[in-house]
């Protein structure tokens, strides 16, 4: 490892001396030993175009944009080459994506100006231009923080952003970097009021403003979102992109009439605008407008027929099939080379599906699994750090730990947790538990997740947690619960309980014991090989990153059963654990037993959940609007050649 980085530091020094031959060479070296090595290619690439050996560098291109297929660096390496061998066109194409993926990178902006302008095309020239000043303005360090942030270096981003606030405290770029690298981070609390604060300084600020909205809906505070929404749209009615925000953050309040509404006003300014009628068409599904969203959605891809998002959002509804004509457009779109990284993945799930319902088995898994493999690539994810965290959690959470805070805590009996894996069930679970008189269904709310971030302290890379549990006091425990409690009240309609079904949650069961002594715990199971690939086959947009791979997601389930026995050990009879085979094949008798361990009355609307009108806003929200059936079982079966780094990560649980 020494060795290597001595080699790219090296073959840096050589570059910017100058002496590409000997860059080239240090490259090579480093790529003999990792062949993917993405520092290596990025300069092999760059030494390779100015030894005017074209075709290999583009050769270290390809390389590298299959393995990173969202680094800026490598875009604008790529607009270098094509400027290099005269291809203007395809130059503008590569710095623009170069900006996308990375705004602070100043030569592509620069070069974009000059290209725009060549083509007659000022007001992009000079918004181009425009950006380039504005990076030119900014504070070295915080240029930096932004090429960090975006190349994925995230701990020394936040080192250099926090080091620049110490000198800098009132600086509402520095604040608005900091709190974007807390949310990619899943630090939202520190997110939230960097955000608040920077808005106080510069309340006209309108970056600022989008961005204090998105942190507080990813905190799940819809009416304060929402409130901040109503204030930009009463600035300017009529702008576009602030009925947009609007509209979505009056979907999360479950204000549906008024969201419907803006999305109709944007349209009427931006006729088949992709964005707002695929944003639509999420809308119409959730409130269980099926036919509405289907015609949103095919009206987004009229629009633009490369619009992966609206094409994966058909598949996603679960019940759709794609028709022949469909399926050709997407794989002529898929078959692009220039197509944007998300219409790619996007569309490779989508093709997964349509083959699946055809019964194309092996194409079916070939473009799930490219699908898979570029959300990989672009995953920061680790199968052995999740191990160690998930370790962590037996190692610390002892029978001792639990005594010493017994009858601590918030007393509350409101809390249903439903968790374990995404895709096992869990909102059938909860649609037949929100269906009961007595209980409201909520959402996947973080705030577990972000209580247990919060207890990790600020440095990120050492983390307290869980060992800090055993130094909390119990008035702390109290606290912690009844925030919990509060916080999560604007999700409930009135019923004295209420769900909280984030799968993750099961990461963190002693801590829930710990602030929520009395709250109930439901672990929502899978048969494994069902569990796993339907996770597999699901595109998730952030928090699954483990789904990306079969071995990780293999070995997840894995890890996630021997922490789900450990807690059964430290915490006998707490948890109510109910396996969805179960629930098929006796639905009556498995609410009953979910009833009595709520102590609540058993009702017929339970049975009846598919007729339940309440917003669902996951995966299954059109499976559960239907009666019960088993056609998820066994769909693992005809993908079963192709599933050995699965079963081998699974080990005796695939049996």
């Amino acid at each position: 490892m020494a060795e290597r980085d001595d080699q790219l530091k090296a073959a840096q020094s050589a570059l910017q001396a100058g002496e590409f031959d000997r860059g080239l060479a240090l490259a090579r070296a480093v790529l003999d030993d990792e062949a993917a090595h993405p520092e290596a290619l990025y300069m092999a690439a760059v030494a390779s175009r100015y030894l005017n050996q074209h075709d290999k560098a583009a050769e270290y291109l390809r390389e590298l944009h299959q393995a990173m297929p969202e680094y800026g660096r490598a875009w604008q390496e790529e607009g270098h080459l094509a400027l290099a061998r005269k291809d203007e066109p395809a130059a503008l194409n590569a710095f623009v994506r170069a900006t996308r993926f990375n705004p602070a990178l100043t030569a592509s902006w620069r070069e974009q100006a000059n290209l725009l302008g060549k083509l007659g095309r000022p007001a992009e020239a000079a918004s181009a231009t425009a950006q380039f000043e504005r990076l030119g303005s900014l504070p070295r360090e915080l240029v930096a923080v932004t090429n960090h942030l975006h190349e994925g270096r995230l701990l020394r981003a936040e080192e250099i952003c926090r080091h620049f606030l110490r000198q800098n405290p009132r600086n509402v770029e520095g604040m608005r970097l900091l709190a974007r690298i807390g949310i990619e981070l899943g630090i939202l609390d520190d997110a939230e009021f960097l955000l608040e604060s920077a808005v106080a300084f510069e309340p006209d600020n309108i970056q600022l403003r989008l961005d204090y909205i998105d942190a507080l809906r990813r905190r799940q505070k819809f009416d304060k979102a929402c409130a901040e929404a109503e204030a930009l749209h009463a600035r300017d009615p009529d702008n576009p992109v602030f009925q947009s925000r609007l509209a979505i953050e009056s979907m999360q309040t479950g204000a549906y009439d008024r969201a419907f509404a803006l999305f109709n006003a944007v349209l009427e300014k931006l006729p088949g605008d992709p964005a707002t009628l695929t944003s639509r068409g999420h809308a119409l599904k959730t409130v269980g407008q099926a036919e509405d969203a289907v015609a949103s959605y095919r009206a987004a891809i009229a629009a633009k027929p490369d619009h992966g998002d609206a094409y994966y959002a058909l598949a996603n509804l679960k019940t759709y099939r794609f028709d022949t004509d469909e399926i050709d457009a997407m794989r002529q779109q898929a078959a692009r080379p220039n197509l944007a990284f998300m219409d790619r993945v996007h569309l490779s799930f989508a093709l997964g599906k349509a083959l699946e319902d055809r019964g194309e088995y092996e194409q079916s898994f070939c473009f799930y699994d490219a699908g898979n493999a570029l959300k990989r690539a672009q995953s920061r994810y680790s199968a052995e750090a999740m191990s160690r965290e998930l370790a962590s959690q037996r190692e610390v959470c002892t029978p001792e730990l639990f005594e010493k805070h017994r009858d601590r805590g918030h007393a509350a009996p409101d809390p249903i947790f439903i968790l374990g894996l995404p895709r096992a069930g869990s909102t059938l679970l909860e649609q037949i538990l929100a269906s009961h008189s007595q209980i409201d269904g909520t959402l996947e709310l973080p705030n577990i997740l972000a209580l247990a971030h919060r207890l990790r302290g600020k440095q990120t890379g050492q983390s307290r947690y869980p060992e800090i549990l055993h130094d909390l006091t119990g008035e702390q425990l109290e606290q912690f619960g009844a925030q919990f409690v509060e916080e999560t009240g604007i999700h409930r309609q009135g019923a004295p309980f209420f769900i909280d079904k984030m799968p993750n949650n099961f990461r963190h069961i002693g801590l829930i014991h710990l602030i929520l002594p009395n709250a109930r715990i439901i672990d929502a199971r899978r048969a494994p090989l069902d569990c796993c690939f339907s996770g597999f086959k699901q595109l998730f947009a952030e928090g699954q990153e483990f789904t990306y791979g079969l071995h990780e997601i293999g070995r997840y389930y894995a890890d996630y059963v021997e922490l789900m026995e450990h807690w059964d050990r430290v915490l006998p009879g707490k948890i109510l654990r109910v396996q969805h085979e179960d629930v098929l094949d006796d639905l009556k008798g498995q609410t009953r037993r979910m009833l009595d361990y709520l102590g609540l009355p058993f009702e017929q609307e339970c049975l009846e959940f598919h007729k339940t009108d309440r917003a669902v806003r996951t995966a299954s929200s059109e499976q559960v609007r239907q009666p019960l059936n088993r056609a998820g079982q066994g769909a693992w079966k005809p993908y079963e050649p192709w599933l050995g780094p699965l079963k081998e990560a699974l080990g005796s649980l695939a049996s």
